[in-house]
């Protein structure tokens, strides 16, 4: 019994032996982690010093090897040649056939909605799918960085870029405008009649779907496709990059080139249709606050201006501009969102929160795969300006999201990567959506306001006619044009340090003088679309440039499993390769010396 007794003491001693050792590494791991943090080499953009963990593929060659420099440029030729010739090509003939680009944009939306949408849909589902196996296999376990990498950013600094590079300036325009719309005239599938309480839940879980993990499952494939190549493979921080297993060194050449072209165009296009957006949003604003024209001409001036002041925040780098922008923008959208939720209809908007979770996660299935396919002769046209123009625009902006996210992910886990990209920025939009999509809603179900009407005249300034149904209608107005203008200007300054990262051809350190060339090019695109057709020539360009790169992505998607797949094997090569230990354990007497305890028997 006695002995009995001891070895539980034992026991329970040699567990909390345990539990201080684990605990005291826990303390060791916060304080690495915060020391690096804290330490870390300040970076004035996005380019990163390629590491690799376990072997380097760079074969010696240098990002930005063969640029041209001179003029304050330093630009990869074959790369900024091409996409800024075909840039400006487009430009040109948009601005010298400003009467028939409408016609041309709107025939450009239809057909490839009629053609490929299909191909939009099966591609989408699939990034999901992708994702998800790779996070919940033992890839997820492999660390961006290599086994010993710490996390450069806290996570709450990390989420905040995430959400206000991912979709800032579309949720504060969209968050009040689709639900009604789809409140007015709901999907085909669900066959509900239009404007009574069927087609409220319908509208919100079209909202939700939209603004759901699609876009940050495609967002999560190029961020994690990017960081890997880079920080595990020593590769630069170009899209290039991820087709090393598949090209070998000849993604630095003509492939490589057309890849990264494809994503300096899919990048500055996918950029204009959200800066175009925002700026619309800011004119209505401007107009009912000030009685401001609401002209596609102070469109135009109001682009001019906030491109000004994105230039400000390029010049002052990652850490300075983008960093405390959207830190301050977080904050602002925070308060902005408790705010309404407060004043506004409080239980209808959570009771909506939840119940179209449920309807969401209930029908996404058939969501995911719903094509508009049997609808007679002419079809339904429902699907090609909402689901393929959101999924061409998630992808077009795919490049631009995916290198900041991988610029600002090292040192977190596969597994960790995926689920934080697609599940809280997820969550966090359907909760927007909710507060602002369902006070919207409710306002028109019960008469108090007529969002219909400010929709189908104008969908840009639906957030303000909604907001004069709340207190502190000015300030909460001008609140929201200040969110989307700082929306506008990180965007036009992670976008423009992304391009900047392409046509350098990932320069370490490429001039300030051209990063500010790319925020002005930006700039002039969302200028000329919204000269060229307005709302319709920016879902155009939208889908147009994400249609080739759907292409490259789905084999992106191939190319990270090979990637993937290798580092997992020498990571168990190493570890069998390496000594096993022998641990010897010396138990020590409650009150026995360290020294006595530890001595060795003589023996008679």
């Amino acid at each position: 019994m006695a002995k009995r007794h001891q070895r539980k003491k034992r026991k329970k001693k040699e567990l909390s032996y345990k539990r201080k050792a684990i605990h005291m590494a826990s303390e060791h791991w916060e304080h690495e982690r915060e020391k690096a943090i804290s330490d870390r080499q300040q970076f004035r953009g996005l380019q990163i010093v390629p590491t690799s963990s376990y072997y380097d593929q760079s074969h010696g060659h240098k990002p930005g090897e063969n640029n041209w420099s001179g003029f304050g440029f330093d630009l990869h030729p074959q790369v900024s040649l091409a996409a800024g010739g075909l840039v400006l090509l487009f430009i040109v003939l948009t601005l010298t056939f400003r009467e028939q680009s409408a016609a041309i944009f709107q025939h450009l939306l239809n057909g490839i909605g009629d053609t490929f949408g299909w191909l939009y849909i099966l591609a989408a589902n699939f990034f999901i799918i992708s994702m998800l196996i790779i996070a919940m296999s033992d890839f997820g376990k492999i660390r961006i960085g290599g086994p010993d990498a710490l996390p450069e950013f806290s996570t709450f600094s990390w989420y905040a870029m995430l959400i206000s590079a991912g979709m800032g300036i579309g949720l504060m325009f969209w968050s009040v405008g689709e639900p009604v719309f789809h409140f007015m005239t709901p999907s085909p599938m669900f066959d509900v009649p239009p404007e009574t309480p069927q087609s409220a839940q319908v509208a919100l879980g079209l909202t939700y779907f939209h603004w759901g993990i699609h876009p940050w499952g495609i967002y999560a494939l190029v961020g994690l496709s990017l960081a890997f190549f880079a920080y595990n493979r020593g590769l630069p921080l170009t899209i290039r990059s991820i087709f090393y297993p598949l090209l070998g060194d000849r993604i630095y050449g003509f492939w490589g080139n057309l890849i990264d072209v494809l994503s300096v165009l899919a990048t500055l296009f996918g950029l204009a249709t959200s800066l175009g957006l925002g700026v619309k949003q800011v004119s209505s604003g401007l107009n009912f606050l000030f009685g401001v024209p609401d002209t596609v001409e102070v469109a135009v001036i109001l682009i001019v201006v906030i491109t000004l002041l994105a230039v400000v925040s390029v010049a002052a780098g990652l850490d300075k501009g983008v960093k405390t922008l959207s830190l301050a923008n977080m904050y602002t959208a925070a308060a902005f969102m408790i705010f309404l939720l407060a004043v506004g209809p409080t239980v209808y908007i959570l009771k909506a929160f939840t119940q179209n979770i449920g309807f969401y996660i209930q029908n996404l299935p058939q969501l995911s795969f719903w094509v508009e396919t049997f609808y007679g002769a002419e079809g339904s046209h429902w699907q090609n300006p909402w689901t393929i123009f959101y999924w061409g625009w998630w992808i077009s902006w795919s490049p631009f999201v995916g290198m900041f996210i991988a610029r600002i992910s090292k040192g977190r886990t596969v597994r960790e990567f995926v689920l934080g990209v697609m599940i809280f920025p997820t969550i966090l939009s359907f909760l927007w959506m909710s507060c602002f999509g369902g006070s919207a809603l409710w306002l028109q179900i019960t008469g108090t306001a007529s969002l219909a009407d400010a929709v189908t005249s104008n969908v840009s300034t639906a957030l303000f006619v909604m907001l004069q149904s709340f207190p502190f209608t000015k300030i909460t107005s001008f609140i929201g044009i200040l969110l989307v203008s700082i929306f506008f200007i990180t965007s036009s300054d992670s976008g423009s340090l992304v391009v900047d990262h392409l046509t350098s051809g990932g320069k370490l350190d490429s001039p300030v003088a051209q990063r500010i060339f790319w925020a002005l090019v930006e700039g002039l695109c969302a200028a000329v679309l919204l000269l060229g057709g307005g709302l319709v020539a920016l879902q155009s360009a939208s889908i147009a440039t994400g249609l080739p790169f759907t292409l490259v992505l789905l084999v992106m998607c191939y190319s990270l499993y090979r990637g993937l797949k290798e580092e997992s094997y020498h990571a168990r090569i190493i570890d069998k390769m390496q000594p096993k230990t022998q641990k010897i354990e010396i138990p020590m007497a409650p009150d026995a010396p360290p020294a006595k305890s530890a001595r060795k028997r003589k023996r008679p």
